[in-house]
């Protein structure tokens, strides 16, 4: 049995400032988001001939405590999981994909969660929209599906609330890029924003183009 879910936002704030707080998000407000241990970036590349930018990134998060049944199988009250998060930007059409996947405990559960950052269809200049689909599966235990859809039940529950802790620190670095003046025209680019170094590359590429 697979569990899934969709979960859909506006965000008040254009493309660009949204997509710089997503970033940010793992790297800014640890305490908030106190389950993920870990962020690496793993590969970083630009595509000139379809100028998109393709970036891969680890995330380790430490689980909640586990259901009695899992508790059980595994001997302990909480697990570290490996995650790969696959992130495609295209700043030209301003859409931004990411994909993620655990990477352990795949014998025991698989999730994938798929998010995309798009201009709002009413006001694309001013608003952006947040698209979240998440599949989870328990493996071991499909052939006690009762118990394997608590588990699911109970893993999609935990995801919600970690979605929602995740959208409350993005509205909090938007504060922070508006107060520091960060704006679309103005802000500096960080160096953990893919999103913007692939801007400044396309402005220079313009530039010397027309030299």
């Amino acid at each position: 049995m697979v569990r899934a879910y969709t979960q859909e936002h506006v965000y008040r704030h254009p493309w660009d400032r949204v997509t710089t707080a997503s970033w940010r998000k793992f790297t800014d407000s640890p305490t908030v988001l106190s389950h993920v241990t870990d962020v690496h970036t793993l590969s970083r590349r630009l595509d000139p001939d379809l100028g998109l930018l393709r970036t891969t990134r680890s995330i380790t998060v430490r689980s909640p405590q586990l259901p009695f049944l899992l508790r059980r199988v595994l001997g302990q009250d909480s697990v570290v999981c490996h995650c790969v998060e696959s992130t495609v930007v295209d700043a030209g059409n301003r859409s931004m994909e990411i994909v993620v996947r655990n990477v352990s405990l795949r014998g025991l559960i698989e999730v994938e969660e798929r998010s995309r950052y798009a201009p709002h269809p009413a006001h694309p200049d001013r608003w952006t929209t947040f698209r979240q689909e998440t599949s989870i599966r328990c493996k071991p235990l499909s052939a006690l599906a009762a118990v394997a859809e608590k588990v699911e039940q109970r893993c999609a529950e935990r995801f919600l609330q970690n979605s929602a802790k995740g959208r409350e620190v993005v509205e909090r670095i938007f504060d922070e890029i508006i107060t520091k003046k960060i704006g679309e025209d103005t802000r500096a680019c960080v160096q953990f924003d893919p999103a913007c170094v692939y801007q400044r590359r396309r402005r220079l590429g313009d530039t010397m183009a027309s030299l």
